[in-house]
């Protein structure tokens, strides 16, 4: 499936940095043998992830908006 691009710039960054983070919380969760704290926190994570790299975000999409066109951090 072909998707537009409607995630670009600054916020693509906050969304790759904030989903390595809740990967991140997802592990150390788990290993606490906090199971449902680790799986939220994993599909979370793996659901911004999903975003940053396809530039692509469904909520985005239904609401209208496009941050492609913020490329302020180049």
């Amino acid at each position: 499936m072909d998707y537009q691009q409607n995630v670009g710039g600054i916020d693509r960054i906050v969304r790759g940095v904030l989903g390595i983070w809740l990967v991140a919380v997802a592990i150390s969760a788990f290993l606490d043998e906090k199971r449902v704290t680790a799986a939220t926190a994993a599909i979370a994570g793996a659901g911004l992830l999903r975003n940053a790299q396809a530039q692509h975000c469904g909520g985005n999409a239904l609401l209208g908006i496009d941050t492609t066109s913020d490329e302020s951090a180049e």
